[in-house]
């Protein structure tokens, strides 16, 4: 395994001191869970990180916990359980990271292949944010509040994705609504982003992180 960069002390998905750490080599988060999508490709030669795109989701919509986010981003939604599951089970959809209610953390891609999260999409002139891009979900809906234990656990995963990644920074980090604007309006106004700027910031300075 090559060098651990890149960690961060909290609590994730209720237990104490775990760390996050990029590997570089690997593409994965230590700390985090680790479930395998297969909805995702290589980035284009000599594309790196430059972007984190933060979505909002709930499956059903409006309903939090249960297995559906990850059968989803898996390919095994049981198309028959809900009305909403036959509209959306062709998709081929995944995220790099999803952050649950209550913090948890699960990574479905690695940092190094290209998770297929933002699709039509544009950030300062540039098209096909994927390519560039670190996907986040978030569970939630666009009008409920989000969870601080969210909001922790979210700065924590940018702090450290920040210091794997050098093209990274706190102010590349925007919603899907940002980069796909009139066709999606997630992680929505039920977001806090002055909360979660104010989070991070406290992350990066962090002084175990010295």
């Amino acid at each position: 395994m090559g060098a651990i960069v890149a960690y961060a002390n909290g609590v994730i998905g209720g237990a104490k001191d775990v760390h996050l750490q990029v590997d570089l080599d690997s593409g994965l988060m230590r700390g985090a869970r680790q479930v395998a999508s297969p909805n995702c490709d290589a980035r284009p030669p000599g594309m790196e990180a430059e972007l984190i795109v933060v979505h909002g989701i709930s499956l059903p919509p409006g309903e939090f916990g249960g297995p559906w986010i990850e059968r989803f981003f898996t390919n095994s939604l049981p198309l028959d359980m809900h009305a909403y599951f036959a509209e959306i089970g062709e998709l081929r959809v995944s995220a790099h990271l999803l952050v649950a209610r209550d913090g948890g953390l699960t990574q479905f891609v690695r940092f190094t292949d290209r998770a297929w999260h933002a699709g039509r999409s544009l950030y300062r002139d540039r098209v096909a944010c994927n390519d560039f891009s670190i996907g986040v979900e978030l569970e939630g809906v666009d009008t409920i509040a989000y969870e601080p234990a969210q909001y922790d656990t979210l700065a924590k995963v940018v702090a450290a994705l920040c210091d794997a990644y050098p093209r990274l920074s706190a102010d590349r980090v925007v919603g899907h609504s940002d980069i796909s604007p009139g066709r999606k309006t997630d992680p929505g106004p039920a977001f806090d982003w002055q909360r979660a700027r104010r989070s991070i910031a406290a992350a990066r300075e962090a002084p175990w992180r010295g």
